[in-house]
């Protein structure tokens, strides 16, 4: 399996890394012959989940949505929405970066990150993603938040999907998936992430055709990985295994 992370150590098959910070459980790290396990300065956890009225929420507000349906029913249907939608219409991004070497010096890859959620209480594997900004469009929210969380910053922008709905029987919030090119002259690189104060995240660099098959592993080992994630990862394979004739 080739994979990446923060920070580069020999091997006789593959590229070991270390981040330089990090708040993994060493026991969740994948095996050793990919990682090395970090120190953790503190383990995040849930302390206490107590309910929360919908004035005092910040980023989240829930709403009653009074509707007919086909038959002509009226019908009650709860709702949560987030609170920082702008001008576009659009919640958030997610970046798919494409990670290529102009001399095939390591295979394509794309770069995920490592990063504890309170709401499941579990490091969740993702691609990179956050909020678009005031008077900002999805891409420059994209090559913006790429480079924040990972460090690389994107050649151009190659692909934009129309918006999508991650969980729509539960919520409006929505998002674009944007496909990002990151050449690179030669070998990997591993630039530093520029993470704002309070963020704790860990990239990995992952060989495209070594994706599903790396996703698995990580949720053997305790982690959570996003659905986005998994269903790009899932088609992906899926695709290489039809362009072999598997389903023939």
């Amino acid at each position: 399996m080739w994979l990446a992370g923060s920070r580069r150590l020999s091997s006789n098959n593959c590229l070991r890394t270390v981040p330089t910070y990090s708040l993994q459980k060493p026991n969740l790290r994948l095996s050793t012959a990919n990682f090395v396990p970090s120190k953790m300065p503190l383990e995040p956890k849930v302390i206490e989940v107590t309910p929360l009225d919908t004035d005092q929420a910040k980023w989240i507000g829930l709403k009653k949505i009074h509707y007919i349906d086909q038959d002509g029913k009226k019908r009650i249907w709860e709702s949560a929405e987030r609170r920082t939608r702008g001008a576009s219409g659009i919640d958030a991004v997610a970046i798919l970066a494409i990670l290529r070497s102009k001399t095939n010096a390591f295979p394509l890859s794309t770069v995920v990150i490592e990063q504890y959620r309170p709401a499941v209480d579990k490091f969740v594997i993702e691609l990179p993603a956050g909020l678009i900004d005031k008077n900002e469009t999805a891409e420059q929210a994209a090559v913006r938040e790429l480079e924040e969380e990972t460090g690389y910053k994107a050649e151009k922008v190659t692909e934009s999907s129309p918006i999508i709905f991650s969980d729509p029987g539960m919520s409006n919030a929505n998002m674009k998936l944007v496909v990002a090119s990151v050449p690179m002259n030669d070998q990997l690189e591993m630039p530093d992430s520029k993470l704002d104060v309070g963020e704790h995240i860990v990239k990995r660099v992952i060989a495209l055709d070594k994706l599903n098959t790396t996703l698995k592993e990580y949720d053997e080992k305790g982690y959570v990985v996003d659905a986005r994630l998994s269903h790009l990862a899932t088609g992906y394979d899926i695709a290489q295994r039809i362009g072999k004739g598997a389903f023939d």
